[in-house]
């Protein structure tokens, strides 16, 4: 078997955690030691998005001694996913993109999607691509949003995008997907023909369709929120 970066490994192994995990809330098993796995879980995500692999296998075989042991005990259902189907997930390049202005509920949903199918880019775009589409100018500049991009867990790597030439940034990443967020103005069969054309043909494009319901999961609400609260004449504390 061909050696697998120990970076992938231990990715596929924070996987296999967080499907059983799944498997686990949809029974409606709820005790303190499946939070505690969820716990681990989660620090090993982050450890290991910051390079830190020794402290991330360690925790993610907490949370799976945890879950094994509550499985053995019958206190927990679910089966382990295939290490090798796990690691080739893990070796995808899943494509992302979009202003990430003010970060809310639909953008961290959106973006987790995203890390479930494989290893995230996150494309920022430009401040002068989002005022040409918004037809506003951003309220939070280009290098603040790709400093809070490349900071949330999910994201494997988070860069800028080009003026002009969208598709530039995809010939240069070639990902295995392209995943669009619920409310991006893109038809599907449109991008796949454009990609056709560049000789990109291969790359899957899907669309993420959980829609979060959350009453400020929009960055224009958020900003009406804040200019009506602290509008006319009113100061920030």
């Amino acid at each position: 078997m061909e050696a697998v970066n120990p970076e992938i490994r231990i990715d596929a192994y924070i996987r296999n955690v967080a499907n059983a995990l799944d498997q686990i809330e949809k029974e409606g098993i709820k005790n303190e030691v499946i939070e505690i796995a969820r716990a681990y879980l989660k620090d090993s995500i982050y450890y290991l998005s910051r390079g830190d692999q020794f402290t991330a296998l360690a925790t993610i075989a907490y949370a799976e001694g945890l879950l094994d042991a509550l499985r053995l005990l019958g206190m927990a259902h679910f089966n382990w996913s295939r290490t090798d189907d796990l690691i080739k997930r893990a070796q995808n390049k899943v494509f992302v993109a979009g202003t990430f202005e003010i970060i809310h509920p639909g953008h961290i949903a959106y973006l987790r999607r995203a890390w479930t199918l494989g290893r995230v880019v996150a494309v920022i775009a430009r401040d002068s691509t989002v005022k040409k589409i918004k037809g506003r100018d951003v309220v939070i500049p280009e290098n603040q949003r790709l400093e809070v991009i490349s900071n949330i867990v999910y994201v494997h790597k988070a860069r800028l995008g080009y003026e002009g030439d969208m598709f530039r940034v995809v010939e240069e990443e070639r990902p295995n997907i392209i995943l669009l967020g619920p409310n991006q103005p893109f038809n599907e069969n449109s991008l796949r023909e454009e990609l056709k054309k560049r000789d990109l043909g291969n790359i899957e494009v899907i669309r993420f369709n959980d829609y979060v319901d959350c009453p400020l999961c929009s960055t224009t609400k958020i900003l009406k929120a804040v200019s009506n609260k602290f509008g006319q004449g009113s100061s920030l504390p």
